[in-house]
């Protein structure tokens, strides 16, 4: 998926929202909303994104537009471990809507989804088939959880934590040991969703 203007991301979202409750939006309708003075420039914008690959139309009817697959939502993208590591692979298992999140000035871009696997952070409120929602960086501070490589692209769940200028990997179950194995940051939890 291509990257988006900011004003083609709020286009984006607007007919997001709108499919999100079963009613995509009219070009007219997209205009009123984000204060385009042309419909023309609507149209613009909606040959952008579906030369970029977010969505689908038919300029045969009014409400013709859909979502594409990679428009979706955050792809969940993995099980991860947080028990002992396991192999990280990117087997999109389904999406997350963005809307269903509170992410600030986070984009879709900015994160990704894993499915936890195991019960080495149940202390932390993380329990295994929890969706974890991880913000892309390569940097943590001391005590944040985060979604850490380990050698051999294996991936787990973890607090960061740092003692005499080594940094470790502490769970939050005490029948599960620290991993000081070398590891690098990919990224920071940010929120759990658990589905009943």
């Amino acid at each position: 998926m291509q990257t988006l203007t900011d004003k083609q991301r709020k286009v984006l979202d607007f007919i997001r929202s709108r499919i999100a409750h079963n009613l995509p939006p009219t070009i007219r309708e997209i205009a009123r909303e984000l204060g385009f003075s042309s419909t023309g420039t609507v149209r613009d914008y909606l040959q952008a994104l579906q030369q970029k690959g977010y969505l689908k139309r038919s300029k045969a009817l009014s409400r013709a537009i859909e979502l594409t697959q990679g428009s979706l939502g955050i792809p969940i993208i993995a099980r991860i471990a947080a028990g002992n590591p396991a192999l990280a692979y990117e087997d999109i298992e389904g999406h997350i809507n963005p809307d269903d999140l509170f992410l600030g000035r986070l984009s879709q871009a900015d994160v990704f989804a894993v499915k936890v696997k195991g019960v080495s952070m149940v202390e932390a409120g993380i329990m295994d088939g929890d969706i974890a929602i991880i913000k892309k960086q390569p940097h943590a501070n001391n005590g944040d959880i985060v979604a850490a490589l380990l050698e051999d692209n294996e991936v787990t769940l973890k607090r960061l934590k740092y003692k005499a200028h080594t940094a470790f990997l502490e769970p939050a179950n005490p029948a599960y040991q620290p991993i000081y194995k070398d590891f690098s940051v990919i990224g920071k939890l940010i929120t759990i969703i658990r589905k009943y």
